[in-house]
């Protein structure tokens, strides 16, 4: 994704009149760069909802990728001048409340009717929106890991390529199968590709750890379990995969990842579902997905962003913000969404319009990442997120490195997070 931080607008004429509807003034943070494709789907939404309320105003502020959006949100609040609504990682509940910069949704969508509505929303992307019995996002642009593969590198490996791996022995045992060498002995197709870089790394590993049977952090972000039995076995199959052949030893960084896929540089990939769309745009085979394989049993973090309302707005502003929010989320325009990024559609009434079955009957793909939410649990989150989640980075960087041991570098891992939300206790 290219970043960058030009401002597109659009603004609507201000129609007041006797009778009219207060107005608003509604800025809009949204996480993508501004040459991204999302955004003229992102645009096409939202000048449609100004031309449904011509009694408010809304500017959409392109604000490059999810770490970029929230620090200038931050930034904004902090000098008085806030966005009204935003698009931000769920993972950011945390430090959106410790700064005290955003409000429960439900002070604002507080009516019966509103709790239905709110019902409505997936349970699995639900979890990551609430903290202390409140909810403070709605889902949005949300996504799980899933499994991509090459159907024609397995037909031709002898394998079916219809039934991908399911499990960690089974990602192995077709990973050798699926490995590729030239003449001189040199690799141009590994069995699989699992990001270990950064914080793309950091989510797959989370996922590792849930379908090992435990969870890297709990719902009130204080309380953290890295070095568990369960996390200590994800990270050492990760290791495994390298020392037997069917991953390319050293860190391996996310962005590249999907391009390695449709370039068939790789069998297989663990990757966003929001790359669906690039996948079917660009890969010349034919492909399909799957659930993360587990160690012992389908599991998978939840990631992606919400939609949260700031503190320092007005009663009129936060009712519009509201109604731009319910909006974006009407099943229409969620399948919109869905159709043009590969991201889930939070809600069920979405996957029952007629263009979002008409979708998933050409690109059955689509409905994997949506039926393994059941399997799934909230991604590892903190308070001080960034400081704590670069303590799991660093651990799992080391590993994949060969500089450190499993155990030990998940050992340090834990006691400098409990280290720092010792602090929250």
């Amino acid at each position: 994704m290219r970043i960058s931080t030009t401002l597109m607008t659009t603004t609507a004429a201000i129609v007041l009149s006797a009778g009219a509807a207060l107005s608003a003034e509604l800025e809009f943070y949204f996480p993508v760069g501004v040459n991204a494709p999302a955004v003229a789907t992102i645009q096409e939404l939202t000048d449609a909802w100004a031309a449904k309320n011509p009694q408010h105003n809304v500017k959409a502020v392109y604000a490059g990728n999810y770490e970029e959006t929230t620090t200038k949100a931050l930034t904004a609040a902090t000098a008085g001048n806030p966005p009204h609504v935003a698009v931000l990682l769920a993972t950011d509940i945390f430090t959106l409340v410790e700064e005290d910069v955003v409000i429960p949704i439900t002070d604002v969508a507080s009516s019966e009717e509103d709790q239905v509505w709110l019902d409505g929303f997936y349970k699995g992307f639900m979890k990551d929106a609430t903290l202390d019995g409140k909810i403070y996002g709605v889902p949005f642009q949300r996504s799980t890991p899933v499994l991509y593969y090459n159907k024609d590198a397995f037909a031709e490996a002898g394998l079916d390529p219809e039934t991908p791996p399911k499990t960690w022995d089974e990602m192995i045992e077709m990973g050798k199968k699926l490995v590729k060498k030239d003449a001189n002995g040199n690799v141009t197709q590994w069995g699989t590709r699992i990001p270990t870089l950064g914080l793309g790394g950091a989510w797959l590993y989370g996922g590792l750890v849930i379908s090992n049977g435990s969870q890297l952090s709990a719902d009130n972000g204080v309380d953290v379990a890295i070095d568990t039995p369960e996390a200590i076995g994800a990270l050492e199959f990760l290791t495994r995969l390298s020392e037997e052949g069917v991953m390319a030893p050293g860190g391996i960084s996310w962005g590249d990842t999907p391009k390695a896929f449709v370039e068939q540089n790789a069998a297989t990939i663990w990757t966003s579902t929001g790359n669906l769309a690039f996948v079917n745009d660009n890969a010349e085979f034919d492909w399909g997905v799957g659930f993360l394989p587990g160690g012992k049993g389908p599991g998978a973090p939840v990631g992606g962003g919400n939609f949260y309302i700031f503190k320092e707005t007005t009663d009129e502003e936060r009712a519009a913000a509201l109604d731009f929010i319910k909006f974006m989320a009407t099943p229409e325009n969620a399948a919109k969404w869905s159709i043009a990024t590969g991201y889930i559609a939070p809600r069920a009434d979405t996957w029952e319009t007629p263009v979002m079955k008409e979708y998933a009957a050409k690109l059955p793909q689509a409905l994997v990442a949506r039926d393994q939410i059941q399997y799934a649990n909230r991604e590892f989150a903190t308070f001080q997120r960034g400081r704590v989640t670069q303590f799991l980075v660093e651990a799992i960087e080391s590993t994949i490195d060969g500089k450190a041991d499993p155990a030990e570098a998940l050992a340090e891992a834990q006691k400098k997070a409990d280290a720092v939300l010792d602090a929250y206790k």
